[in-house]
């Protein structure tokens, strides 16, 4: 009888070497792959590196979203956050209520991780693992084959399915057996170790909060602007967001639609501005001063600016001493 395996791939090392150890036993394996608006740059490099990897061990690859329904996690989980707003139970309960939804739709025996007891101070700890297994409604169903025998024989353990003997006793931080066994296995296309959740740093942590707070019928694409540019709160309903390079200023550009203005250097070299909420004289005021301050130019007494919203219009600003510091996210 044909055995099937889901296994969580992030593109990482270790996902990569415990969907290559279960393989090994011939099981068939399908991988499931997570994007999410709160991955760093790394981290979303991981998003391709996981189509390598998938491409190099053989298997087919699901792609799943983390929408607004996460979001909702985010906001209030159950199990607390990390250090920011970091969610890591939660999220990988989430995850893995996803993971076995697919199981039962493709036929699937058990769901496979890249978890190491120890490796992660939040959720790879022995107590919240068997919070998360529970949760998840995969008790017995998630096998760990770096740090199995650490843990309770798996269903596909008891049932033979699984050969228990090649699995490994991995824990800890260190790395050093999965890259031996990287050479072992012949393995390429894999990502380096370590996060790349934004929901760990402090700044974009500060600006999901804001964004909690003050706008009630927020969208995905706001949740994806918080990593561009530098943000600024000017009142309860108004944000203004500038690039703090080329590739920002595009990127603002392209983010440009109804429901945001977006403000550009007219007469002086400037980043590029967008504004979210009111559509009056005192947010363009301070967008055009804000946009300035990060200018180069320093000899204006009027600035001006392009205001693109359903039309295009000049706005003209009389030049304003601002503190920055009290307004910045």
């Amino acid at each position: 009888m044909n055995r099937k395996a889901i296994s969580l791939l992030s593109g990482g090392l270790d996902s990569v070497l415990a969907t290559r150890i279960i393989k090994s036993q011939g099981i068939e394996v399908v991988g499931l792959h997570f994007t999410s608006p709160f991955k760093s740059r790394r981290e979303k490099e991981r998003g391709v590196q996981a189509l390598k990897s998938a491409d190099e061990l053989g298997i087919r690859l699901i792609i799943k979203e983390k929408d607004l329904d996460f979001i909702e996690i985010i906001k209030n989980p159950k199990h607390g956050y990390g250090k920011n707003m970091n969610p890591c139970i939660d999220c990988r309960i989430y995850m893995l209520k996803i993971a076995k939804a697919i199981m039962e739709e493709e036929g699937a025996d058990f769901v496979i991780t890249g978890e190491v007891l120890g490796q992660r101070p939040m959720s790879q700890r022995r107590d919240t693992i068997n919070i998360i297994e529970k949760e998840s409604g995969l008790k017995g169903l998630i096998l760990r084959p770096l740090s199995a025998i650490y843990f309770p024989e798996t269903i596909p353990e008891q049932e033979g399915i699984i050969d228990r003997s090649k699995l490994f006793n991995i824990s800890g931080r260190s790395r050093s057996t999965q890259y031996e066994l990287v050479k072992e296995f012949g393995l390429k296309e894999f990502g380096c170790p370590g996060g790349g959740c934004l929901l760990t740093e402090p700044v974009f942590s500060r600006r999901l909060k804001d964004l909690f707070k003050h706008d009630i019928d927020f969208n995905m694409k706001d949740v994806k602007l918080l990593s561009i540019g530098r943000h600024f709160r000017l009142d309860e309903n108004t944000k203004v967001i500038i690039g703090r390079n080329k590739m920002e200023n595009e990127m603002l550009s392209m983010f440009w639609s109804e429901g945001y203005n977006l403000v550009t250097p007219s007469g002086f070299t400037g980043p590029i501005g967008l504004i979210k909420g009111k559509y009056d004289n005192d947010a363009f005021i301070l967008a055009a001063n804000i946009i300035y301050h990060f200018s180069k130019s320093t000899d204006k007494d009027r600035i001006s600016v392009e205001i693109k919203n359903k039309g295009d219009m000049i706005f003209h600003a009389e030049k304003r001493l601002l503190d920055i510091e009290k307004i910045i996210i």
